[in-house]
């Protein structure tokens, strides 16, 4: 997508709405972009904004705007179409994919080199070590089942871990990801977590340092309650209310 600076005329009316920058110049939006739906709102860092052409549904047959409304965002790219509002702290270093909806969120943030729950070591059959299995985005059955139970193969376990890591350095970022078409609502803490497109997090008391791998034909749904760390979600999956995961 291409980008370009705001308009004179344009700062002025966010100013007139409450909006205010750290630098003006760091703030690019869209071509088409309409600053009539964006009220009192923080930008710091680079900002970069999509436009806000669509109607979200809610129930009762309420539909809302989509735009950015009463919210503190801190280095983001925020696609086409999407609803933020309320942000109660921040949202800071992530990039939130189009039609995506993020209501009443407490704080969102990447940091650091975020491996979003790859290169984790989880013990297994054994509580004291030493047949840990080491999670990433694409773990099947079959790999955790020989680095469980092949140790005796210390060089197959070896190459295993190898192309992991690998993987796990290509996608390691400080920058976290929505995907498309997600509805984030009531989150209280979310850190380091990148979300597939089509997920549903409601409620959800904290996720930290993780994967919710959704997509369209798989989307993935997190309740009320759930506190996750050092996790991931893979696709198709519902985690339900007051769920732990560690």
């Amino acid at each position: 997508m291409k980008y370009r600076d705001l308009t004179g005329a344009e700062i002025e009316l966010l100013q007139q709405q409450k909006c205010i920058a750290e630098d003006w110049n760091r703030v690019q939006v869209a071509e088409g972009f309409n600053p009539r739906y964006v009220r009192s709102v923080e930008f710091y860092g680079d900002i970069r904004l999509g436009v806000f052409e669509k109607e979200f549904p809610f129930v009762c047959g309420i539909r809302r705007h989509s735009g950015l409304h009463r919210a503190v965002l801190s280095n983001v790219t925020v696609g086409n179409n999407c609803l933020i509002e309320n942000v109660s702290n921040y949202i800071a270093n992530y990039e939130i994919g189009d039609d995506t909806l993020l209501v009443n969120v407490g704080t969102m943030y990447c940091e650091n080199a975020a491996t979003f729950g790859n290169g984790v070591e989880v013990s297994v059959l054994n509580e004291t070590g030493g047949r840990e299995v080491m999670i990433y985005d694409h773990l099947s059955a079959q790999t955790a089942y020989v680095m469980a139970l092949y140790r005796h193969r210390p060089k197959m376990i070896a190459e295993l871990r190898k192309a992991i890591l690998a993987y796990t350095a290509s996608i390691t970022s400080d920058r976290g990801r929505i995907g498309c078409g997600c509805r984030v609502t009531d989150v209280k803490y979310i850190r380091n977590v990148k979300v597939g497109d089509c997920c549903k997090l409601e409620g959800c008391s904290r996720l930290n340092d993780g994967s919710v791998n959704g997509n369209p034909e798989a989307p993935v749904v997190v309740g009320n309650g759930v506190i996750a760390d050092h996790f991931i979600i893979q696709s198709g999956s519902k985690v339900r209310d007051n769920v732990i995961l560690d």
